[in-house]
């Protein structure tokens, strides 16, 4: 795979495809990691002299201009960080793309509107999508793909444009690879998995491959509660999927025969309702009251967990361990983060829910070996799958 460095990009119009899909309270960007994270590539490349046209997503706004949706706040703080204007197009291949790309001198940066705000960038209808990326294309001489959380998607700005063009992948891509055959191919072991998140059906694919790979599988989150059921414990009102306990089982079955360590919690924090300040406790997690909801792995968990990373060489971790955002059921999720600082493993937080909770219980990120980015796609490599993003950058 080709990346900027093989790329003569002075003096040329070349059109980014970044992650920028960032959480916003109104007009407030909550969390920049996203923004952050695409800064290498746009500065080398304005450095370098290149036109820089970046586009990107923000949300799901259903194929049509939304304003809740708009990239301007992104457009601001990334010129911020970037330390120079940011040019910004109130539409994605219209009269404002055209004009905004066209005025840009040799190392000027821009970013059109939200990506989405056309259907045809995420049709499934081939034709539909090749319409739209071919009017993307006419916008730049060069393609570099650096969208690494939207690689997994066969979208115009993702697949179609990178096979229209001269193309590369930029520098968050290329370092999102490397980890991943890291955690994938030359793996040291010991190697621990830690899921986390709220479904068991989110992390099917990953766990099932992981079973061949990881020597050491600890489960939080809300999923545990169909794991916790699958062993036929009460989870009283908890998250549950019903329809995955025998595939869970069979996952229970599977680790016990392969030798891989599967790690449940031992205690929950149950609550009587989906609030911060609803009455709540630390139960065994064979004792959840059935008129509770647990809401968070209890502390005696938080220090099995890490003891059970504190001798791994290689971590992955995807997925927060309760409701972080509501301090009361952050206690897990922060066990596991402070468990990776302190360990000499090589440690990846991977998913924007472990990422966005990294950074809000205060955690230094060069604290960790790497941050991914990108949770669906890193779980689907985990898989083994295909991911058009990445297929169309190696053509």
């Amino acid at each position: 795979m080709k990346t900027i460095d093989d790329l003569d990009v002075a003096g040329k119009r070349v059109l980014v495809r970044a992650d920028l899909n960032v959480p916003l309270d109104g007009a407030t960007i909550t969390d920049d990691g996203r923004i952050r994270a695409s800064v290498p590539t746009i500065r080398t490349l304005a450095e370098r002299g290149a036109r820089v046209v970046v586009t990107a997503h923000l949300g799901r706004p259903k194929g049509e201009p939304n304003p809740a949706y708009s990239l301007a706040p992104v457009a601001a703080r990334l010129g911020e960080l970037l330390g120079r204007p940011v040019a910004f197009a109130t539409d994605t291949v219209g009269d404002s793309a055209r004009a905004t790309v066209a005025s840009l001198g040799d190392g000027d940066v821009a970013l059109l509107e939200n990506v989405r705000f056309n259907a045809a960038e995420t049709s499934k209808d081939d034709a539909e999508r090749g319409l739209f990326a071919d009017a993307l294309a006419s916008l730049a001489d060069l393609y570099v793909g650096d969208g690494f959380g939207a690689v997994h998607r066969k979208h115009a700005s993702v697949y179609d444009v990178a096979l229209k063009l001269p193309h590369a992948a930029g520098q968050l891509i290329a370092a999102e690879l490397d980890v991943l055959k890291r955690l994938t191919e030359k793996v040291e072991r010991p190697y621990a998995v830690v899921l986390g998140g709220s479904k068991v059906s989110d992390k099917l694919g990953v766990i099932d491959n992981l079973l061949d790979k990881a020597d050491r599988i600890l489960i939080g989150g809300g999923m545990v509660f169909t794991f916790l059921a699958a062993q036929g414990r009460e989870v009283g009102t908890s998250l549950l999927e019903k329809d995955q306990l025998d595939t869970v089982r069979d996952y229970l079955r599977r680790a016990e025969e392969n030798g891989v360590e599967f790690v449940l919690p031992v205690d929950i924090v149950a609550a009587a309702a989906f609030a911060a300040d609803a009455e709540h406790s630390v139960v065994a997690a064979d004792a959840i009251p059935a008129d509770r909801m647990g809401l968070d792995i209890g502390p005696d968990s938080g220090e099995l967990f890490a003891a059970k990373l504190s001798d791994a060489r290689t971590v992955f971790w995807n997925g927060p361990m309760g409701v972080f955002e509501m301090a009361p059921y952050a206690g897990g999720t922060r066990a596991v983060a402070q468990a990776l600082v302190d360990s000499d493993a090589f440690t990846v937080v991977g998913g924007g829910d472990s990422a966005a909770a990294v950074r809000t219980l205060g955690f230094d990120e060069n604290a960790f070996g790497h941050i991914s980015t990108g949770g669906g796609a890193s779980l689907e490599y985990l898989e083994g799958k295909t991911l058009p993003g990445l297929d169309a950058l190696e053509g």
